[in-house]
This record gives structure tokens, sequence and C-alpha cells, in this order.
């Protein structure tokens, strides 16, 4: 990897990513449009990596579901540990209207079926795309660490459940 990007560390867990993140939405099918080629976003995720980029973001929500399956095809050709992952939880559907659920077991639900599609054993960060107004953050944190099985939580590099930027302006 090269080291033209500077790095940061994130939170108070000792995780470092690079300062510049490569935002995925829009490799595949999305609210804003069609998606790109795969085999072309593929090396374009390459690409970031080589350049120093390790911070990679996508949502269970992008494509539905595409996305991760997408992140998780690049994953293959890079060493899983040089790259911090994350991924988003918490938007249903947005036909008719949008959806939003932080339920703690839809979020170990969630978790466990973007563990599959990323194929991958760990996801470095996970955190809730939006505010559930029917469900506090407070219970979306504590209850989901009692809703996630041990060898769920195993599987988290760092156990971390993230309140989105959003949450900053409610």
């Amino acid at each position: 990897m090269a080291s033209g990007v500077r790095r940061v560390k994130l939170g108070s867990q000792g995780m470092e990513v690079s300062a510049l993140g490569l935002g995925c939405m829009s490799m595949t099918r999305s609210d804003y449009g069609p998606g790109k080629p795969e085999q072309d976003m593929i090396k374009l995720i390459h690409h970031a990596v080589k350049s120093g980029v390790t911070h990679l973001d996508t949502s269970n929500y992008y494509g539905p579901h595409l996305n991760e399956i997408l992140i998780g095809k690049a994953l293959k050709g890079l060493e899983r540990g040089s790259v911090q992952l994350a991924t988003k939880v918490g938007i249903k559907s947005v036909i008719p209207e949008v959806e939003i659920c932080n339920d703690p077991e839809y979020v170990r639900a969630c978790c466990e079926a973007s563990l599959k599609r990323l194929d991958v054993d760990y996801i470095d960060l996970y955190y809730v795309h939006r505010v559930d107004s029917r469900v506090p953050i407070e219970i979306t944190v504590s209850k989901s660490r009692s809703h996630f099985s041990l060898n769920l939580l195993i599987k988290f590099k760092s156990v971390i459940l993230v309140i989105d930027a959003e949450y900053l302006f409610v």
C-alpha cells in the first residue's frame, strides 16, 4: 500500500483509517442512478487501496444489497487487513416512503446478512444509517449488545456501534 494518504485515529478504540475514505454507494444501482460496470468498480477499489485509501464505506441499503456484494468481490483481491470496512444498517425501504428501523433484533439480523454478502469474517465499523424516531439510540446501542451472540460479536475487529452524524443535529 502506498503511504501518500494520511492516517487518522478513529474514536478511542485505536482503529486507524485513511483520512480519505472511499464511499461506494454509486458504484452499484442507487437512488441516484444506475451502477457502473462491476469489473471497473473492482479495479477502482483496488487502485484506491493501492494508493493508500483504506476506509471503504458501504451499506446494506445500497443496491439494495448489491453494493455489499460488490465490495465483497473486490475484497477477494486484497489482503483483508489492509482495509477498514464500514457498513451501515437502518434503512428498510424507501418505497412508498422511507422506513427506518434501528430495532436491536433487526440490527442483529442485518449484521449477519451483511457479513454473508460481504463474504468477510468481520466488519471493522458498523453503524446506523438514519435516526429511528421510534427507537431511542440508547436502546439500539445497549440492547444490540444483548441481541448479538458471542459468535457474532467476535466477527467484529472492534465492536463498535457508531452514531451517524445525523444524530448530532437532532
